[in-house]
């Protein structure tokens, strides 16, 4: 028998055991030859550190899954006086259909222009302080100021402006219940009056089309303005009163859904949130050697962006199909409704996670909960496991598990 066979038949020996399931046998527990495991090629050595389970998966990896990572770190950045933005949508990210995601920095006094989408705004700030501005379809103005863990929500054509305010601008996070929306094709104020013939631009305003005259004939998309005044006198300047919906939500002050020795989850949805009718969304802080737990969203599609910290997801789907994933801050996954995962904290600090889905609420199934919510017996026979195991799982949703 050649030594290749030997070889063969050595792996499929150490195949279909726990924690190496498949035959035939993946991962390098199954290579008995070293050049199984040499990559004398070529190679860039920063990118390839920053995947080490795509460079050795575990042996419970199986097949391949479409790429469910993509960053904001190698994204493009659009830089004007004033502000940058650089965005992650379908276009670089093919299986991110139903969210796209901007990642936006304003100076102080910066200005993202005045200016309206076709799809639906979520944005989460990250850093700083931000005033926004919008009209509701009944004429009622908002004007507002955010901070660090709040959000804000727009509806489909709802007109809005966003500026950084002191002493140092701010920075967040939007995302765009379309995976094909691109924050670098909106509908712009400064490009619609360009584009209409100044004796109906008289008609509309009744004023002189004379007054016209010095109107940017190319848009500013972001510009740097002038910081502007105390909110009061920008509320009373926009003639705000009460009665328009709540377009914020202090999310990270917000009561916890759940905080366990884990981590923490703070939800927003149409039920605490009522304007955000398609995006709900949970802020999750998983703490050191943490782990969040397997589990599967059965509404949505999840997006999500890790603001600090590093971790690893491993997706399931049929098949089988198993890919394991590592993620660091600015880095965004993407997994596709119903499919199972988890996320674990592989660093030394808390792993701060935002994950976004196109739907009026936040669902989840835990496997943990399904495990101890159905006949024990059912469980024993299904799973091959000892009845006093089955009897010591947690049987609440337990969300996080501590290191």
């Amino acid at each position: 028998m050649s030594a290749a066979s030997l070889v063969g038949l050595a792996g499929a020996a150490h195949a279909a055991t726990f924690g190496n399931p498949d035959r035939p046998p993946e991962g390098a527990v199954n290579a008995r030859n070293a050049s199984s495991l040499s990559d004398p090629g070529p190679k860039n050595p920063a990118l390839a550190s920053q995947f080490p389970d795509f460079q050795n998966p575990p042996a419970t990896d199986i097949n391949g899954m479409a790429l469910f990572w993509a960053s904001f770190n190698n994204a493009h950045k659009r830089i004007q006086n004033g502000g940058w933005a650089r965005e992650v949508t379908q276009d670089d990210f093919a299986i991110s259909e139903d969210i796209s995601g901007v990642n936006m920095r304003l100076s102080a006094g910066g200005v993202r222009e005045m200016h309206w989408h076709q799809q639906a705004e979520w944005a989460l700030m990250i850093t700083g302080n931000c005033r926004i501005t919008t009209l509701d379809e009944q004429g009622r103005p908002t004007v507002e100021d955010v901070q660090a863990g709040d959000l804000w929500y727009f509806p489909p054509g709802l007109p809005h402006s966003l500026q950084g305010l002191g002493p140092d601008g701010a920075e967040f996070i939007l995302a765009f219940d379309n995976g094909r929306s691109s924050e670098f094709n909106t509908l712009l104020v400064t490009d619609w009056l360009a584009h209409t013939p100044p004796e109906v631009l008289e008609k509309n305003f009744g004023v002189p089309a004379d007054s016209f005259k010095n109107i940017p004939l190319d848009n500013l998309w972001i510009f740097q303005g002038d910081i502007p005044p105390a909110l009061s006198a920008d509320q009373q300047a926009a003639r705000v009163v009460p009665g328009a919906e709540k377009v914020i939500f202090r999310l990270s002050r917000s009561k916890p859904v759940r905080s366990t020795k884990g981590g923490t989850v703070h939800v927003a949805d149409s039920s605490n949130f009522p304007i955000s009718k398609t995006v709900a969304a949970a802020l999750e802080t998983i703490h050191p050697g943490g782990l969040r737990e397997m589990h599967w969203h059965p509404n949505a599609d999840e997006w999500a962006m890790v603001l600090k910290g590093q971790g690893r997801v491993t997706v399931f789907n049929t098949g089988p199909k198993a890919t394991t994933a590592d993620f660091k801050a600015g880095d965004v996954w993407y997994i596709k409704k119903s499919l199972g995962h988890y996320v674990e904290n592989t660093g030394n600090e808390d792993m701060q996670v935002i994950t976004v889905f196109k739907s009026d609420r936040f669902a989840e199934i835990s496997l943990n909960q399904w495990l101890t919510h159905i006949p024990p017996e059912m469980v024993r026979q299904t799973l091959n496991l000892d009845p006093s195991v089955i009897a010591k799982f947690r049987t609440d949703q337990p969300e996080f598990m501590p290191a």
